[in-house]
């Protein structure tokens, strides 16, 4: 079992930042990479940003390139989010989960490859 905490959510200005933390705890032996997907109101939820643990470069998807960074801190066992330049469309609940399945880099943003999931914590962007 791998238990998944974030934090760091809340609400903030167009523009401004903030960074969600998700710390990991349990057979985190057992993850080959962490994702933040994000799911708004009323739509499916989607990957944000991926990093494997033998994959090389991180995920991002298009709509966050150049604004969001994914990083870890193996000592901490936490995993974050920085995000920048906020946009109104950036609102959404967001999850962290740990990819346990299909550890090709190719899975990075199917939802299907994570085996743990946080509660997720709430992102509002203001205009």
């Amino acid at each position: 079992q791998v238990q998944l905490v974030e934090s760091g959510g809340g609400l903030v200005q167009a523009g401004g930042s903030l960074r969600l933390s998700c710390a990991a705890s349990g057979h985190t032996f057992s993850t080959c990479g962490m994702g933040w997907f994000r799911q708004a109101t009323g739509k499916e939820r989607e990957i944000v940003a991926a990093l494997g643990w033998t994959d090389g470069s991180p995920y991002y998807a298009d709509s966050v390139k150049g604004r969001f960074t994914i990083s870890r801190d193996n000592a901490k066992n936490t995993v974050y989010l920085q995000m920048n330049s906020l946009k109104p469309e950036d609102t959404a609940v967001y999850y962290c989960a740990a990819r346990t399945v299909y550890c090709s880099a190719t899975y990075r943003p199917n939802p299907s490859a994570y085996g743990y999931w946080g509660q997720g914590t709430q992102v509002t962007v203001s205009s």
